[in-house]
């Protein structure tokens, strides 16, 4: 009895022996940046196939990612303008344009006034009035002249909220009484206040959709004075 359980327990070694070969710890691997015999480059790390996607990036929309319809520039915004996008833009605005555009688009920021030889277009002259808003979104993301892109600084949708934001500083120099439904004229041709929560309703360029402004900040004419668009410093 003692005699076979022997045998058997030899057995086991050496089928265990059989099966633990040396190149199962020395298997062929490529460690990360190693040289490697197998690619006519030599390297292990290979780059994506041409063309590969990543996920989320597909970006198939022309409209939202290259402000494109049917291969010309789009005259409508690629989503609902409201307020909170219209809050975003003149955040982002402020952020990144009024440096040389200025806070009122009038192409006089700080570093026109701080001698930038080359001055920076006024967002209201009739061209730029006119130009469709995939006009602008093409600018801002590849740049324009000195006007370098913002496509890595400035994401898709606040690039169109900034657009929403300066169609709104063409119009406040550029509106007129007729802009305004009938309806609402008499909260400006009498001067008062608009209660909180009704806003001006203004007709939006053809075809770009509009918004309401906040009406918690509207003011009477005689309040809503132009002042000196820039302080120097």
């Amino acid at each position: 009895m003692k005699r076979s359980s022997l045998l058997a327990l030899a057995s086991w070694v050496v089928l265990l022996g059989a099966a633990c070969r040396q190149d199962m710890h020395d298997q062929p691997k490529a460690k990360p940046q190693s040289k490697s015999d197998f690619f006519v480059d030599g390297r292990t790390g290979r780059l994506p196939v041409e063309g590969t996607v990543a996920r989320g990036d597909l970006r198939e929309d022309d409209h939202l990612y290259r402000g494109r319809v049917d291969g010309v520039f789009a005259t409508t915004f690629p989503f609902k303008i409201d307020a909170a996008i219209m809050e975003r833009g003149r955040e982002r605005y402020t952020i990144y344009c009024t440096p040389c555009h200025g806070q009122t688009g009038l192409g006089n920021g700080m570093v026109v006034q701080r001698g930038f030889k080359v001055p920076a277009a006024s967002h209201h002259i009739e061209r730029l009035r006119n130009a469709p808003v995939g006009y602008w979104f093409d600018v801002i993301t590849n740049g324009f002249g000195v006007m370098f892109g913002y496509a890595a600084q400035v994401p898709v949708k606040d690039r169109w909220a900034i657009i929403a934001y300066v169609r709104a500083l063409q119009l406040s120099r550029n509106a007129t009484l007729d802009d305004i439904p009938e309806a609402e004229r008499e909260a400006v041709l009498s001067g008062r206040t608009v209660p909180a929560g009704e806003g001006l309703h203004v007709a939006p360029p053809p075809g770009e959709g509009g918004h309401i402004a906040p009406a918690a900040e509207t003011k009477s004419p005689a309040e809503s004075a132009p002042k000196s668009p820039e302080a120097k410093h």
